[in-house]
């Protein structure tokens, strides 16, 4: 889908100067932010403003010494041999394991030659910023085939607020367009763990200049642990691995990401659960007369032109959604987790009639 022109609505507004790249972006999960915006609203706030799996991986006792003690570099590589299988990766030596996507991102920014950052969007914002902090001139287009002047090309697939999908093939073609000019495709996966692995460019970054992000915390609902993967070449892997020095992730990261990434079960029955969730969800929000434009199976966008009146009237029920200051008309539902949070969502929804 194409999200629409966030200055349709006001073409005699005055376009807003581009922020800062220094300047915050606003980000869901902030619930600091949320009571202060709704100072009455009854707890606990039941955050739908993530798109993170709202049952996380049971990760049992951890033993104190993985706290005290260094990150064993056996400890390290094992954790990245797991990663590399479950990503599909082709091998470990193209697997870097990182605090957090951003992290990865702001890196690999930095090693492309300054020039041009072209986004594939409207998208995840923090990724434009991160470009221009590292000195390139960063757009945002609506086709890949906007891509062949860019030395960092940057896709969100699935995409992060609309669930869009982009084929391997088109990537794969975008990212030979890239190669021109020298430069990098980077894929960020984030929620490929809910959408179709098929069109995964993680075992195809020997094909040409990929990099493919890879988030643990939002499937495995554990997004405070901040562990993820880049999948490379082993060139730019071995930069990457340089810059982020011989302890990368703590150790309780290590120990609980090398649990989760093999437990084949969980992973399966997690999947199943999301579907189930996101069905519900998406039937609980068309009820409401809110139909949802986009999706993934953590999260669904919806368009209404009462999009403020509807964030307001959950936010003081104590459910809070998703908004975006540039697209007025848009918000984005994560998913309720205990079935209280699912009846306090319903209820906030019947106010809204």
């Amino acid at each position: 889908m194409t999200l629409p022109d966030p200055t349709s609505s006001k073409p005699s507004a005055t376009p807003k100067a581009a922020p800062s790249p220094e300047a915050p972006v606003t980000h869901g999960g902030d619930l600091d932010a949320a009571r202060a915006h709704f100072p009455g609203a009854p707890e606990p706030i039941v955050d739908l403003s993530t798109g993170v799996n709202p049952h996380p991986y049971p990760i049992g006792d951890i033993s104190v010494e993985v706290f005290a003690r260094l990150p064993e570099p056996a400890a390290l590589a094992r954790l990245t041999s797991i990663a590399a299988v479950f990503y599909g990766a082709p091998s470990p030596e193209h697997v870097v394991t990182a605090p957090g996507s951003q992290v990865l991102m702001a890196m690999i920014a930095g090693l492309v030659p300054q020039g041009r950052a072209t986004m594939l969007g409207p998208t995840y914002a923090e990724h434009a910023r991160v470009a221009a902090l590292s000195g390139h001139e960063v757009s945002t287009v609506e086709t890949l085939d906007k891509f062949d002047q860019a030395s960092l090309a940057v896709v969100v697939n699935p995409n992060n607020p609309d669930g869009r999908v982009v084929s391997r093939d088109e990537l794969l073609a975008a990212a030979e367009r890239t190669t021109r000019q020298g430069g990098v495709l980077v894929s960020d996966e984030a929620f490929m763990e809910v959408g179709p692995e098929s069109t995964s460019l993680a075992n195809g970054v020997d094909l040409a200049p990929i990099a493919v992000l890879r988030s643990f915390g939002k499937f495995f609902g554990l997004s405070g642990l901040r562990l993820s993967f880049a999948v490379t070449s082993p060139q730019l892997a071995s930069q990457l691995r340089a810059r982020l020095g011989p302890w990368p992730v703590s150790g309780p990261a290590i120990s609980i990401g090398s649990t989760a990434l093999a437990d084949q079960a969980w992973i399966t029955e997690t999947r199943v659960r999301l579907s189930a969730a996101s069905k519900r969800l998406t039937s609980l929000l068309q009820r409401s007369g809110l139909a949802t434009i986009g999706r993934t199976d953590l999260f669904c966008l919806v368009r209404t032109q009462d999009a403020e009146q509807v964030f307001a009237t959950l936010g003081e029920a104590g459910v809070y959604v998703r908004r975006f200051d540039e697209y007025p008309q848009l918000l984005r539902f994560g998913l309720p987790g205990k079935e209280i949070e699912w009846r306090r969502l319903s209820d906030a929804l019947q106010a809204l009639s």
